[in-house]
């Protein structure tokens, strides 16, 4: 089955966007699921929402609830919620560059590939990945997804770009207290050598063909053995319930050649507020029939000067 896109809409490099599309980079078909089944009747587990002492209860009866204290909780309706929820923006912005290695690795939450929409977005993506490239930088931009504002590093990644969520500041726990018990002593210079020479030793390329999930091998073969195997047991479940164009680049190099002017140091920017978004105006020099839009936007961060 193709992949379908999670989210479609414009890459924004100051002045210059591009349309495209962001993919999940990992496969949750990978792993093997299983669901509970009730041996004696073959019919699978299902759950209810209940109330101790009252039993099942009606979904439209369900409120979230925060709990601010043991056992208190403040009520939260739906409506209240959605009402804050943020619309799904059709652009992100780069409004950061950091040097490639800067971020550390415990931010990084999940990845995603970002193709050009069409033939008409692939100059100005091939401008975006090379100069990436070249140049060395990861560039930071915020996406909403699903109701939500997520942080997220993009940098190329063989002919494409790669797009990783990162963890928020507030998300992170503190590493000092975790590794408060261990000593500031020097290790034995003799050890500390052994172990130096022994980690040369196996330092190698990564390849990550080399390394299998012997579990998921195991349990496969498992399975697979007992398919073939007619004496196996087997139910018949009678559970019906159902599972859950881009613009072309007309005036790249122009849109380009503004955006470093609008960079210089000097000029002053504005704060851009988190969330805000205001409609860019079309700078297209073409009269080519959807040419790649060249926009002033907000950004949902503060952006530095370049």
């Amino acid at each position: 089955m193709a992949a379908r896109p999670i989210w479609k809409g414009q890459l924004r490099l100051s002045l210059v966007s591009i349309p495209v599309e962001v993919y999940s980079a990992t496969k949750s078909s990978a792993k093997i699921r299983f669901r509970q089944i009730h041996e004696p009747s073959g019919k699978p587990i299902r759950y209810e929402k209940t109330v101790p002492g009252m039993g099942p209860v009606d979904r439209d009866e369900i409120v979230k609830g925060f709990e601010y204290d043991d056992d208190s909780y403040i009520l939260l309706d739906p409506d209240e919620i959605d009402a804050i929820k943020l619309e799904t923006k059709k652009t992100m912005e780069i409004v950061q560059f950091v040097e490639q290695g800067e971020i550390p690795p415990i931010y990084f939450n999940k990845p995603y590939y970002i193709t050009p929409a069409d033939e008409l977005a692939e100059d100005a993506y091939r401008v975006v990945r090379d100069a990436l490239r070249d140049s060395s930088r990861t560039g930071l931009c915020q996406i909403t997804m699903r109701g939500k504002e997520y942080l997220a590093a993009i940098r190329p990644c063989g002919d494409g770009l790669l797009m990783e969520t990162l963890h928020y500041e507030e998300e992170i726990r503190e590493a000092e207290p975790m590794f408060s018990s261990v000593g500031d002593a020097e290790p034995d210079a003799e050890l500390l050598d052994v172990a130096t020479s022994l980690i040369d030793r196996k330092t190698a390329p990564f390849d990550a063909s080399a390394f299998t999930n012997s579990y998921e091998e195991a349990l496969r073969a498992l399975i697979d053995r007992k398919l073939k195997n007619k004496s196996t047991r087997r139910v018949e479940s009678e559970d019906a319930e159902p599972r859950p164009r881009g613009d072309n680049v007309v005036d790249l190099m122009s849109a380009l050649k503004e955006s470093l002017d609008e960079a210089e140091p000097g000029k002053a920017r504005g704060k851009r507020s988190s969330g805000s978004s205001s409609k860019a105006s079309s700078r297209s020099k073409s009269s080519s029939k959807g040419g790649t839009k060249s926009s002033r936007s907000s950004g949902s961060q503060k952006k530095k000067s370049a």
